[in-house]
């Protein structure tokens, strides 16, 4: 019985391919998480900081943040919390290329929120390695306390600890990454332990900055840097509808409006350095 499943685990390995071989960690701006490996971005080409707009006090405190770790200083995992749309992945993007083009020795790591439990091989990858690394988790969110206990090991640190190097930065829209469920407040003996165990995720993070929905000045004020940046004919009343049309103002609605009014003026956009992720070779 022995033998035959030897032969049957050695025929499964001989017909499942190899994982690819990771990048050079020292090579590229971003990377994705895939199969274990390093996969260099194929095409990152974060917004400038400058376009960015409502969110001083967040581009401040992340880039900060992001500039000791690059300087090998310490540094906090951060959590970006808040509505939708309203600029949290495109700061993360943005505040590292901003460091990068100050001559930081600073990478992107993008990890997809179900490979959560790969992050220990990745650590190994990049332990030792002369760089920091953003570990960026984007749009992330549990329906239950235990379902983020991985996540909440990796901050708390276990027995095997973060190479120093790298710090998580977290988007999600909600504050405390758990669902609260009244229900479970309600039935259990102690409701404060159920609120407890909800909240200790977000407490865990060193660096807490929320992102708010935008009045109608502010989303005007998007609108207008992004026709400035690319040529166009910016005019409030018309982004104003649109908006009204979206239900909805928010940055990520202010850049769908300058899509369509290139569009309109029959030009090309850069769509995936506002939109997309770090992207993959």
């Amino acid at each position: 019985m022995s033998d035959a499943l030897d032969r049957i685990a050695a025929a499964l390995e001989r017909i499942a391919p190899p994982p690819p071989p990771s990048a050079n960690p020292l090579l590229h701006p971003a990377y994705v998480w895939r199969d274990h490996s390093l996969v260099a971005a194929r095409d990152f080409r974060p917004l400038p900081l400058t376009l960015l707009h409502n969110v001083d006090t967040q581009r401040d405190a992340l880039t900060a943040n992001l500039r000791r770790l690059a300087a090998g200083q310490a540094a906090q995992d951060a959590l970006l919390w808040g509505a939708r749309g309203t600029g949290k992945s495109a700061l993360v993007k943005a505040s590292v290329g901003a460091v990068q083009a100050e001559g930081g020795a600073l990478a992107l790591i993008e990890v997809p929120g179900d490979r959560l439990a790969t992050l220990a091989p990745l650590f190994d990858v990049i332990a030792g390695v002369s760089r920091a690394f953003v570990i960026f988790l984007d749009d992330i969110g549990f329906d239950a306390a235990a379902d983020a206990r991985v996540l909440r090991s990796l901050l708390e640190g276990g027995a095997e600890a973060r190479p120093g190097n790298a710090r998580l930065i977290v988007t999600s829209n909600r504050r405390h990454l758990v669902v609260r469920d009244i229900r479970e407040q309600e039935s259990a003996i102690n409701p404060r332990d159920s609120v407890d165990d909800q909240l200790a995720l977000a407490d865990r993070f060193g660096l807490s900055l929320g992102f708010h929905v935008v009045d109608q000045d502010a989303y005007c004020a998007i609108v207008r840097g992004y026709a400035a940046q690319y040529g166009l004919p910016f005019d409030p009343a018309d982004a104003i509808q649109w908006a009204t049309r979206r239900g909805s103002r928010s940055g990520r609605v202010a850049w769908q409006y300058v899509v369509e009014l290139a569009g309109r003026e029959g030009k090309s956009l850069d769509v995936a350095a506002a939109t997309g992720g770090a992207g993959e070779e």
